[in-house]
């Protein structure tokens, strides 16, 4: 177990008790990681956490995961280990359907809707989101107007629902699939300068919608505020990754 600390090279892999629990290997800042803790969280899935250093990643952890990165979801009894947030996060609603509330519509076609949404998502929101915010040369061109077209699109749907969560009157699976980002979205401050806010006119559903998911009890466990963000990325852009600022803060992801 890391102890709050990530993990590295020349680190041996934890001790974890033969409890039949799941074992997360994550990284704090990580957005994609963050999804799983969310899921398991919202489903109360008692899971363990190992954190990984992604700059010196553990030699053993390639066993876990051969790609190195994190998410990974290891399966007691099963020595499979999953990754890729979206996989896990399906994996985790289909195994215990049975033992927690559903995050997915019962509907078939209401849930491929929420799935189509969620892939929108990456190409429509994270991709103009990660250009702005690690260009190295000035803001991409068209980038910010992609951006907000992107979130158009959800406010639109929320608009559509009609509820205060695109989930109903609780989060549901697509509603954690897009938070991470949305739990970040401020970090654009650090590329655009601290005047950058959305507009409360054009995004004022998804304001609210915001809002009310900072109050969710499965967001509480991994929210990390915009400053302890902006720490991390700017250890991020002078190489240093620090990955351990907030290594023995409580309120942060749990071990355990």
């Amino acid at each position: 177990m890391s102890g709050g600390k990530h993990l590295a090279k020349g680190s041996t892999p934890p001790v974890l008790p033969d409890d039949g629990q799941l074992r997360l290997y994550s990284m704090r800042f990580c957005p994609y990681a963050q999804r799983v803790h969310l899921i398991l969280d919202a489903k109360k899935i008692p899971y363990h956490t190992i954190f990984i250093n992604l700059t010196e990643k553990p030699e053993w952890y390639f066993d876990k995961n051969p790609l190195g990165k994190v998410p990974a979801l290891e399966v007691p009894g099963t020595n499979v280990t999953l990754y890729e947030s979206l996989v896990v996060a399906d994996y985790i609603e289909e195994a215990y359907a049975d033992k927690s509330r559903k995050l997915y519509p019962a509907d078939p076609f209401k849930k491929a809707q929420d799935r189509i949404l969620i892939e929108r998502f990456a190409g429509s929101v994270i991709s103009p989101y990660y250009r702005i915010l690690f260009s190295t040369e000035g803001i991409p061109p068209g980038a910010i107007t992609e951006f907000g077209t992107g979130l158009d699109i959800f406010e639109k749907e929320l608009q559509s629902r009609g509820t205060k969560f695109y989930g109903g009157d609780k989060p549901g699976m697509l509603d954690y699939m897009i938070w991470p980002w949305c739990e970040r979205v401020d970090l654009l401050k650090f590329a655009l300068g601290d005047k950058y806010e959305l507009d409360k006119d054009r995004f004022g559903k998804l304001l609210q919608w915001r809002d009310l998911m900072e109050k969710d009890d499965a967001v509480k466990k991994s929210f990390i505020s915009t400053a302890d963000h902006t720490k991390f990325l700017q250890s991020r852009k002078t190489g240093e990754n620090n990955y351990d600022i907030l290594a023995n803060d409580a309120k942060r992801p749990r071990i355990g």
